[in-house]
């Protein structure tokens, strides 16, 4: 199995019927998610439905084109992209982001891949910012814009944190429902990943907990990858490995604590 979905490279050949891309342009891409085995990404050559790819903007090195399409389009899918118009596969209803602007968010793994790009978006839409993670990871949250930062190794975050507005768990699972306590009422909580169980306490408090499934999008890389151009958004990288050496890439992510993406480059 060829495992992952992202990609930035050059258009070796087109359908007959393509007309956005021509061989020769360079493109970046989150293929066929969601999906399970069929992106296919990690190898030399790749294919794309062309809806799943974008034109990578010339001042955009692949090597950060790389790193973004699926962590960039999570956080900007979860946190402001409106056209949440397909089926969900993790709640009845569908994903509907909340205002931003002047708000206070809290992103639990706000160093790793979706929550260092969650935290430029937040700022970026004016939000008031307080990122959760080892103080390790202290300086380089500041340098994104962080306006506040809780080191979770010394103080569990919903000790400290008050009154929010939003959370945005890039942890998930059953101990999500501890945040709802430092939520204001009629607030929000994002669990990127699956395992909430509190849903008594949160009709109680009055909060909306909404997750979605990161789908691709070629017009979102389109528009994204402006901001990656102009270094409105950065791309932290954690490490780059030769494509022959992916198992070893894997092995350090399989050790966590990863700050921003692994990339994997092909010669």
């Amino acid at each position: 199995m060829i495992l992952r979905t992202d990609v930035s490279g050059e258009v070796e050949a087109v359908a007959s019927d393509v007309e956005d891309f021509a061989v020769g342009n360079e493109a970046f891409s989150m293929v066929r998610s969601p999906s399970f085995g069929d992106s296919r990404a990690n190898a030399q050559y790749v294919t794309a439905p062309v809806s799943h790819v974008a034109h990578k903007p010339a001042e955009l090195l692949h090597i950060d084109a790389a790193a973004a399409p699926m962590a960039l389009l999570t956080a900007w899918q979860f946190l402001f992209e409106p056209d949440h118009d397909h089926p969900n596969p993790l709640q009845p209803g569908l994903h509907r982001p909340v205002p931003l602007e002047g708000r206070k968010v809290l992103i639990i793994g706000a160093a790793g891949g979706v929550g260092h790009f969650a935290v430029q978006i937040a700022k970026l839409k004016s939000a008031h910012v307080t990122a959760v993670a080892s103080t390790t990871h202290e300086a380089f949250l500041r340098d994104l814009g962080t306006d506040a930062f809780i080191d979770y190794t010394q103080s569990p975050p919903e000790k400290v944190a008050r009154d929010l507005d939003l959370v945005l768990d890039m942890l998930g699972g059953p101990s999500t429902g501890r945040f709802l306590r430092i939520l204001k009422r009629a607030g929000a909580l994002f669990p990127v990943f699956l395992g909430f169980r509190d849903t008594e306490e949160t009709t109680a408090r009055g909060v909306t907990v909404s997750a979605t499934q990161v789908r691709s999008s070629g017009a979102q890389l389109q528009e994204l990858g402006v901001l990656l151009a102009d270094g409105t958004i950065r791309a932290a990288i954690d490490s780059t490995w030769p494509l022959e050496e992916a198992s070893a890439a894997h092995e350090r992510a399989a050790k966590g604590h990863i700050r921003g993406k692994i990339v994997l480059t092909v010669a």
